[in-house]
């Protein structure tokens, strides 16, 4: 990254950050939008290009001139603090997640087969068993912890499911986390990089002998896909593979966890809409699609410029980091007419919180299957739910969600 200063283009009151902001980002974003397109903030990551309004993170998320490779460097950066994390680096930056073309599109065909609406159609059956299963472990009169009964665990045991792993236990939640909390953190300390290489080679761990049975016996399960797609050309290697399916489990995982909570949060507290979609299911994918846009699970995605340019009177220089602010996009006025309401009838385009171009979320239609069956059986079970207490959010720039949601039918 250019290690040049630049106090002129600093962000406009940029707000540690701190509590306040991990609460509530939605006001410095509106004075960054207010501000002008593009800035400069020392806050994160040491310092990054800010991009806050939706006509250029939309942009940039297309951009090919704008690389995802060069986001899994911040793994070895302070490298004589970071000794040991060589493993973790080569895993990491060979995931599909932080690679450009031609290797992106290569791994996308591979693993494409095993998003498609037939293979999550036929997910389904089970997906759906689990939910109940979670459901039927609570008592709603006497109240639960929504993220810990069901938020938590269940999105992780779905992505076992379409990669074909046993059962998730908690911790394969647990080293999910860790990874988050990595990937999250805006200054990732060595301590959260030792934890997070740690909870990554415990996933591949749990991989490795499906990979091996899939060998064996192939199946259509996505490791199985792989494993072919191996055989045929489309993956390199065995360590290729592993990085696919361990960043699918984690960043599987805290997507819909997050997607979850929030809409949990959302429609508990606003009685005459969970009434109007208990008699309107229907409607229930538009409200989680108004979820997603209102309060987006991930807040922004970075990009590392490839080439010097100019963008809105801004010199950003090869090699800057770049942070594509889609809380602050999904929340412009210019796209969205008064965005900082709730609004589950909103006509608008899709919301960026999955990406776009290239690098969209492969599991987006997978998540918002999930979400759906979720509260399909929560608006059957619960017919008047209640939030119990303060919720407790999650402390991270890069996820918005809850780490604690008590909820009890009334």
């Amino acid at each position: 990254m250019n290690a040049v200063l630049r106090p002129a283009s600093a962000t406009p009151g940029a707000p540690r950050l701190d509590a306040a902001f991990l609460a509530d980002p939605y006001p410095a974003y509106a004075a960054w939008r207010a501000a002008g397109p593009v800035h400069w903030s020392e806050d994160f990551f040491g310092g990054a290009w800010l991009l806050t309004r939706h006509a250029e993170v939309d942009a940039a998320l297309r951009d090919p001139c704008l690389s995802a490779r060069r986001t899994g460097g911040w793994v070895m950066q302070g490298a004589a603090e970071r000794a040991g994390l060589q493993g973790f680096q080569r895993l990491f930056a060979r995931a599909m997640l932080f690679v450009d073309a031609p290797d992106h599109p290569r791994l996308r065909r591979a693993m494409q087969a095993g998003f498609g609406a037939g293979a999550l159609q036929r997910l389904a059956p089970a997906m759906a068993k689990r939910v109940d299963a979670r459901l039927d472990a609570v008592d709603p009169v006497a109240g639960f912890d929504f993220i810990a009964a069901l938020a938590r665990p269940l999105p992780a045991e779905v992505f076992g499911l379409v990669l074909g792993l046993p059962e998730a236990d908690a911790e394969a939640v647990a080293d999910s986390e860790a990874l988050a909390d990595f990937i999250g953190s805006p200054r990732p300390e060595p301590g959260q990089a030792r934890s997070a290489q740690r909870a990554l080679l415990a996933l591949v761990r749990r991989i490795e002998p499906v990979i091996a049975e899939r060998r064996r016996a192939p199946g259509d399960d996505l490791v199985g896909r792989l494993v072919q797609a191996q055989a045929d050309g489309g993956v390199a290697d065995t360590t290729e593979l592993l990085a696919q399916c361990a960043m699918l489990l984690f960043a599987g995982h805290e997507t819909t966890r997050h997607l979850l909570g929030t809409a949990m949060a959302t429609f508990a507290a606003d009685p005459a809409l969970w009434q109007r979609l208990r008699r309107e299911p229907a409607r229930l994918p538009a409200a989680l699609r108004e979820v997603l846009r209102h309060d987006s699970p991930v807040q922004y995605t970075g990009r590392r410029v490839t080439a010097d340019r100019v963008l809105h009177g801004q010199t950003l220089r090869r090699g800057d980091l770049v942070l594509a602010l889609i809380g602050s996009a999904n929340r412009d006025p210019a796209r969205h007419a008064d965005p900082d309401r709730f609004d589950p009838d909103r006509a608008a385009g899709p919301p960026l919180s999955f990406g776009a171009g290239a690098h969209a979320c492969i599991g987006a239609g997978l998540t918002l299957m999930e979400a759906t069956l979720v509260f399909e059986r929560l608006l059957q079970r619960l017919p008047r739910p209640e939030l119990v207490g303060a919720p407790r959010r999650v402390t991270s720039t890069l996820y918005r969600g809850y780490a604690s949601l008590r909820v009890r039918s009334a």
